[in-house]
């Protein structure tokens, strides 16, 4: 189990991902709101970018200002696992690194590898889990490495591994539904939501193991209500946060993974309601009609952490 790095130790809300190849958008996203940053060296960039892509994150990595930002950077798999000569060169090369984001991992020996190309570099590992292989093995995975500090959701690729026909990335297809026909005979349908299933099993894997949960990014960059609405889902499930591939999309998911200012002050009336309980000599106490025990208590201190206090 990572003991460094308990889910809340660090606030990472929002992570935005940015192309390793565009220097004027690795400015612009150093200079974001965004608590986090992933400078992509795969999907965003194109075949003939990738050694472009690569010295020009390092250059932003050494010369831009990120401030309190997590920055990581996403590599690109291969045949042979992962690009090694990626993880040896912002080993060597980068001075300013948090994490590597492993994509498409799918087995503990990926995070074993690159565990040994970072070398004794105090660099952590973050994984995306983003096929069936890798949903399969997740507890085995988010318990490879005490290096390995977060689990990520990558919906697209997960959409494209288990065969789902879908519409955009993070969505659900209109399809995936419920229909039902009453005694009248009349019908009601019912929308599903396809990806219940492995985000709570990724959740699952990564608090078993101390790690932070990142959900996958809404697809739908222009459009901010389905932006909330999609990362308040994430952040009532319990992730830490989740990616965004514009900086439009980084107020709305902050403001979902931010406890509402009656959700702190209920949080802080409950702790203070068990603390004088246990003054009293008891273990539990009715507030508002609703009993509170010490569950409750970490379910508070969890909403306070959230929101930095």
């Amino acid at each position: 189990m990572n003991t460094l790095n308990t889910p809340v130790a660090r606030i990472t809300r929002t992570v935005l991902a940015v192309p390793g190849h565009r220097m004027k958008m690795l400015q612009s996203a150093a200079a974001s709101a965004a608590d986090a940053v992933f400078i992509d060296l795969e999907d965003a960039v194109p075949l003939d970018k990738k050694a472009e892509a690569l010295a020009c994150a390092v250059q932003a990595l050494n010369e831009l200002d990120w401030g309190a930002k997590w920055v990581a950077v996403r590599i690109n798999s291969s045949a042979q696992g992962v690009a090694a000569h990626e993880v040896q060169t912002l080993a060597r090369e980068a001075r300013r690194l948090d994490a590597v984001l492993v994509p498409k991992v799918e087995s503990v020996a990926t995070v074993h590898d690159v565990e040994r190309l970072l070398g004794a570099r105090e660099i952590a590992i973050e994984a995306l889990i983003e096929t069936a292989r890798g949903l399969v093995d997740v507890d085995a995975i988010a318990g490879a490495s005490g290096r390995l500090v977060s689990l990520h959701f990558g919906v697209g690729d997960f959409s494209a591994s288990i065969g789902a026909r879908n519409v955009e990335i993070g969505g659900t297809h209109p399809g995936y539904a419920l229909t039902l026909k009453n005694e009248a005979g009349s019908y009601s349908t019912t929308a599903l939501d396809l990806w219940t299933y492995p985000m709570m099993r990724l959740l699952v894997a990564a608090r078993a193991f101390g790690l932070r949960a990142i959900d996958g990014p809404c697809g739908a960059f222009r459009d901010l209500v389905l932006t909330r609405a999609w990362a308040l889902k994430a952040a009532a499930m319990g992730f830490d946060g989740k990616q965004v591939i514009h900086p439009d999309q980084i107020a709305p998911t902050c403001a979902a993974f931010s406890p509402t200012e009656a959700e702190i002050r209920d949080a802080h009336r409950t702790i203070e309601a068990l603390e004088a309980a246990q003054a009293a000599g008891l273990a539990a106490v009715s507030l508002d009609g609703k009993l509170v025990d010490y569950a409750n208590i970490r379910m508070a201190e969890r909403v306070l952490a959230m929101a930095g206090r």
